[in-house]
């Protein structure tokens, strides 16, 4: 029985990237072995084991045989017989079918070294074709790495994007790679890529949708919708925004791509036209409830946002009633940095303070310091409460200078 470090870990040290994961894969053992040396089985659709005392993944080595649909068809041969460089060559892209013995020596049968110098995403065989998995991957590894897809393997992802396997994948898959690809440090790729193979359309096709559809005149007539988007994603990423951040920012403008021909290039009622699309995709990808939260807000209330340095007291109150922001502080600071970064996500103004976001901050800290004891003695309740309140925070938002 030999033991091997395999896949990223091998990757990422020859990168020089920070190790997270390390996976091994176990030639000519079998698991009676494993079990006997204290390893636990967690694998469901093949042997993978937890090592007794690192808790590193440890899989015996397989081959894999396409028997039907989707990322879960195949059959898997875990058996004695099967050798290191089997088990390399059912792997997805060349950078990630090397191994490293116990000795530090590389074994690199399909040069994927090469591919790290040259920053390329290559496929290894053509089987490459049989998971649809392997799209999001691609485009997963191209956010992450920064690095290109062979053309090639570009002409494999789009034959699969074609083919309709990409429907059978699992909500939960999908979800998984978009959220990771939002937190690298080349995010927008993961966009670009699945679109210039097809795939966007088929996983995200309200954010496909933007694409080729104008921005209001006041913007740059240039830069359309779709590509907006993308430039707030930079912004995201250079401000290090967190996922929830980053989400909303991918989805806010959805509702421009459902804008009536006629209308264009401006764009009435997007954004509860947004709303409805972000439910339903957030339903379909099973999106976390407090990811969907933020992003309606966003999408229901950034233009209104915008518009702050022309409000008054009252508007700005009901702007901040709307945004709940007394009840959810936390939301509403992710909520104003969205709105933000939407702003600064146009050429040029990548560096522009956002006023807006000042001077509603600064009416929601005046509006938390209005004195609420004389509504509670005249004990009211209910929306006559709401409304009292409502009057005080205007007054004190009148009365103050911001």
């Amino acid at each position: 029985m030999k033991i091997y470090e395999v896949g990223g870990a091998v990757r990422d040290a020859l990168l020089g990237l920070p190790l997270k994961d390390r996976d091994w894969v176990v030639v000519g053992g079998t698991e009676h072995e494993l079990v006997e040396q204290g390893f636990r089985k967690v694998g469901a659709d093949f042997p993978v084991f937890l090592h007794p005392r690192t808790n590193e993944e440890y899989a015996l080595a397989r081959t894999e045989r396409k028997t039907g649909a989707g990322y879960k068809g195949f059959i898997t041969d875990s058996s004695q017989q099967v050798t290191l460089l089997e088990d390399l060559a059912r792997r997805d892209f060349t950078i990630n079918a090397m191994a490293r013995d116990q000795d530090g020596n590389i074994i690199d049968p399909h040069n994927g070294r090469a591919d790290l110098t040259a920053r390329t995403l290559r496929h290894i065989t053509p089987a490459f074709r049989e998971d649809p998995l392997r799209v999001l991957r691609a485009a997963r590894f191209a956010a992450r790495l920064g690095f290109e897809i062979a053309p090639e393997t570009l002409i494999l992802m789009r034959e699969i994007a074609a083919s309709g396997e990409l429907q059978t994948l699992a909500a939960e898959r999908i979800w998984q790679e978009l959220r990771a690809a939002l937190m690298a440090p080349h995010s927008r790729r993961f966009i670009t890529v699945l679109r210039e193979c097809g795939a966007l359309k088929e996983i995200l096709p309200e954010l496909d949708r933007l694409f080729g559809v104008p921005q209001p005149a006041r913007y740059h007539p240039e830069i359309d919708t779709g590509e907006h988007v993308l430039l707030v994603l930079e912004q995201a990423e250079r401000n290090r925004a967190c996922e929830m951040v980053r989400f909303a920012a991918l989805v806010h403008d959805l509702g421009k791509g459902t804008t009536p021909a006629e209308i264009l290039p401006a764009h009435h009622g997007h954004e509860e036209r947004g709303v409805a699309l972000i439910e339903t995709l957030s339903e379909r990808l099973r999106i976390p409830r407090n990811h969907r939260d933020l992003a309606c807000l966003v999408s229901r209330l950034h233009t209104r946002v915008h518009r702050v340095l022309e409000m008054g007291a009252p508007a700005l109150v009901r702007l901040l009633e709307a945004a709940d922001a007394w009840r959810r502080p936390e939301r509403f600071e992710n909520f104003l940095q969205t709105c933000t970064l939407d702003a600064q996500g146009r050429k040029g103004l990548q560096q522009t303070p956002y006023a807006q976001a000042a001077r509603l901050r600064r009416a929601f800290d005046l509006s938390r310091q209005v004195d609420t004891r004389a509504l509670t003695e005249r004990k009211l309740a209910g929306p006559a409460y709401a409304a009292a309140l409502h009057e005080l925070r205007v007054k004190k938002l009148s009365t103050s200078s911001f």
